[in-house]
């Protein structure tokens, strides 16, 4: 069971990265996926997560209009499109999952990483010019 990020790399301020998040030993069609990102001396912070692949999606206010999630389950993977991206936007970004029913259940916050089942090894992220 793993999920993998993927896509990062060294773009200029204004500049756009997709990144992904590939889900192998299960099906994310029945799990919430979240994007998370941490920049160095800072806490992680929850960017984005989508429910189902018709929504709904939610968006920390930083990033609220830049950057896009979505999710292909017969691919078994997440996206995020990031678009406009600055500078503070720099930082290890991470994908993580928790299945949709226990999501439901427990009315987990949806940007809160606290309770995720399962998490996979960030991308770097450097927005620099």
């Amino acid at each position: 069971v793993q999920l993998q990020a993927s896509g990062g790399g060294l773009v200029q301020p204004g500049g756009s990265l997709r990144l992904s998040c590939a889900a192998t030993g299960f099906s994310l069609e029945f799990y919430v996926i979240v994007w998370f990102r941490q920049a160095p001396g800072k806490e992680r912070e929850g960017v984005s997560c989508i429910v189902r692949s018709d929504g709904p999606t939610y968006y920390a206010d930083s990033v609220q209009g830049r950057f896009t999630i979505s999710r292909d389950n017969s691919k078994n993977t997440a996206y995020l499109q990031m678009n406009s991206l600055k500078p503070e936007d720099t930082a290890v970004y991470y994908c993580a999952s928790v299945s949709r029913r226990r999501w439901f259940l427990e009315a987990l916050p949806p940007l809160d990483g606290d309770r995720m089942d399962y998490w996979g090894k960030g991308t770097q992220v450097t927005v620099s010019s």
